[in-house]
């Protein structure tokens, strides 16, 4: 495992399978592993040409929706031995500014369309902006404008005959990923991860999914976010599978089941919410016909057993819910396939591949099975420490040997961890600690609520109290009272919202991830700001 890079994973795929299909959008374009892998080696040669070429450890932002154009340039820079930065390209001007900044970025590179706050943001900063330029031919080459001369090197390397050396080999410690936290509760922390740390995150994911060169998945989620870019994308490539990204650069339910057989898919994964927008269009306009899946999988925020019991009543596969973490290179735990064990709704999974859980106690032992602690993980995956000028933000993220995840779980005796939320989210209301994840389950089964959060304010008796905020289904009347009765149905009494808010819509971040605190701050109003 130490010797592995991400790149000799991917080169190991094109060699085995160079005629299967890699990635493609359905009539547009389609690439297989040997036209990818010489796409991604011309690019990257294109970027490091020259003395002002791309040098070892520069960073390069890039700024596109989900296309073959992102993937080719993301692996061609790490390929480079740069460290390739993909952005949300809805981020404003002022958002844009901070994450070039903080990632360090020297060269902003973007689709033929272009991205005018990314752009604005460069040239503020006085960084070069390069174009990718729409590829229409599998033999490429893949075009980059605006590069020649722009990329400045404080400490280039020695020159030669005019032109600097450039080491192509990629070394297992090389920094190849930057990618930022969600930043809810504080400002964003970069997490650099290296080839090492992906490579392993590709081989604990093929493993757990026994992924095979005959699979194929249509992409749900945004390839600058770890869950799409790891799970999706780079652990099919590296497998010799294929890869389909929607025609229109994101997810669409009308056009999924479409791309799903047209690719041949045998799988997909996606967030809670993808999950439910899928089966609320299965419900009010089923297909006439969906494909053969070997599994469903979600991630990135916990979901509801009812809403697995949908799933796979809906399209006849097993689902299976895992845990992940961008400072873990995505995956830490996921429950197996039927042939490899039990999948245990309401729980995460058991620990994936190389990596190590535990839960730990506020003194760092372990707690006994059946008991709550904070989740911890260590193994090659996970980050070696954050990008920051705090310099307390490492020593209590790695104390006493491990990395803290800010989860509480719970791990069963045969090793299957279940959350039970973070632990700045736990909710006390008189000193009663209240899970919201089991509230957000108990709400999701109501037949009439569509999607459903809760989460705790403030309150001058208790110190905190419940909310929620649910969207009904679609074409349905719900009211407040009806949502809290369910609730007294299915919860002790201390934990049922005091307040529901209907909504027609929830605030979410770019991959469809419901974050509490930012819907908190949405419908909760202080007493003292009414005033």
């Amino acid at each position: 495992m130490d010797a592995l890079t991400l790149t000799s994973l991917l080169k190991a795929a094109a060699a085995a399978f160079p005629d299967r299909r890699a990635i493609a959008v359905h009539a547009k374009i389609d690439l297989t592993h040997a036209a990818l892998d010489a796409l991604v080696d011309a690019a990257a040669a294109r970027l490091a040409a020259g003395p002002d070429g791309l040098r070892p450890g520069q960073t390069v932002a890039l700024c596109f929706p989900n296309t073959v154009e992102l993937v080719v340039v993301f692996l061609a820079v790490i390929r480079a031995r740069g460290v390739a930065a993909p952005l949300n390209p809805a981020y404003t001007q002022d958002e844009f500014e901070f994450y070039l900044s903080d990632s360090g970025a020297r060269l902003l590179v973007t689709g033929a369309d272009g991205n005018a706050p990314a752009q604005a943001a460069a040239a503020k900063l006085g960084l070069p902006h390069a174009v990718a330029a729409t590829l229409t031919d599998a033999a490429g080459p893949l075009d980059l404008a605006g590069l020649a001369g722009d990329i400045q090197d404080n400490n280039p390397a020695p020159q030669n005959n005019g032109t600097v050396q450039h080491q192509e080999e990629n070394e297992p410690s090389d920094v190849a990923l930057f990618l930022h936290t969600s930043g809810t509760t504080s400002r964003p922390k970069g997490v650099p991860l290296t080839q090492r740390n992906l490579a392993a995150s590709v081989q604990n994911i093929r493993a757990v999914y026994r992924f095979a060169e005959t699979d194929a998945t249509v992409v749900t989620l945004p390839l600058f976010h770890v869950h799409g870019l790891m799970c999706a994308l780079l652990s099919s490539l590296a497998s010799g599978a294929s890869v389909a990204l929607p025609a229109a650069g994101r997810f669409s339910a009308s056009t999924f089941w479409a791309d799903m057989l047209a690719a041949g898919a045998t799988w997909y994964t996606a967030v809670p919410t993808i999950h439910q927008i899928i089966l609320d269009r299965h419900a009010s306009r089923p297909e006439p016909r969906y494909p053969a899946l070997r599994f469903v999988r979600s991630c990135s925020a916990s979901l509801a057993p009812v809403i697995l019991e949908r799933l796979e009543a809906a399209f006849g596969a097993p689902v299976l819910e895992a845990y992940a973490m961008t400072e873990a290179s995505h995956m830490m735990t996921s429950n197996p396939l039927p042939q490899d064990g039990a999948r245990k709704p309401g729980s995460v999974g058991r620990a994936a591949g190389s990596l190590e859980v535990a839960v730990l106690d506020e003194a760092g032992s372990q707690v006994p099975a059946g008991e709550r602690g904070e989740v911890c993980i260590r193994g090659p995956n996970v980050t070696a420490g954050y990008k920051t000028a705090d310099p307390g933000a490492n020593e209590a993220a790695f104390l006493h040997g491990w990395f803290h995840t800010g989860d509480i779980g719970v791990m069963d005796g045969e090793g299957y961890v279940s959350l039970v939320g973070r632990i700045k989210e736990l909710i006390n209301r008189g000193g009663e600690k209240i899970s919201p994840i089991e509230v957000d389950s108990v709400l999701l089964g109501h037949p009439d609520v569509a999607q459903a959060v809760s989460f705790g304010v403030p309150d001058e008796k208790y110190g905190e109290e419940i909310h929620c905020a649910v969207i009904p289904r679609e074409s349905v009347a719900l009211g407040e009272e009806e949502v809290v009765a369910f609730c007294r149905k299915n919860l002790a009494a201390f934990k049922v919202p005091k307040k529901v808010y209907i909504a027609a819509d929830l605030p979410k971040t770019a991959t469809g991830k419901i974050q509490r605190r930012i819907v908190a701050q949405h419908f909760f109003v202080p007493a003292a700001a009414k005033a």
